[in-house]
């Protein structure tokens, strides 16, 4: 009897331990400052984290060729540049649909 009770609750111990790092995992916890034009050529997508769960600020996560990331301040003007310049790459292409038509 004390071996399943010691078992168990080794069971939900580590049942816990795992559900808590889970929600950490993809959070950004501190800005990169500055980025240069030859490493923002390299981006290729972006998500906004924002702060819920175990994320405690605000971020836009940008995502290079070779899957670096680099998490920054989405109220820098650079950042909101950049986002509009990938915003507008991703509208490129044989899949675009035109909105203007309406």
């Amino acid at each position: 009897m004390r071996f399943n009770t010691l078992f168990l609750l080794l069971g939900l111990s580590w049942l816990c331990l795992a559900l808590a790092q889970v929600s950490y995992d993809d959070c950004c916890l501190k800005y990169v400052k500055k980025m240069s034009h030859n490493i923002q050529k390299h981006a290729v997508k972006y998500r906004v984290q924002e702060t819920d769960g175990g994320c405690n600020i605000r971020a836009v996560i940008f995502t290079m060729r070779r899957g670096r990331v680099f998490c920054t301040d989405p109220r820098e003007s650079w950042v909101i540049e950049l986002r509009k310049k990938l915003d507008k790459r991703s509208n490129k292409g044989p899949n675009r649909i035109n909105r203007a038509r309406g």
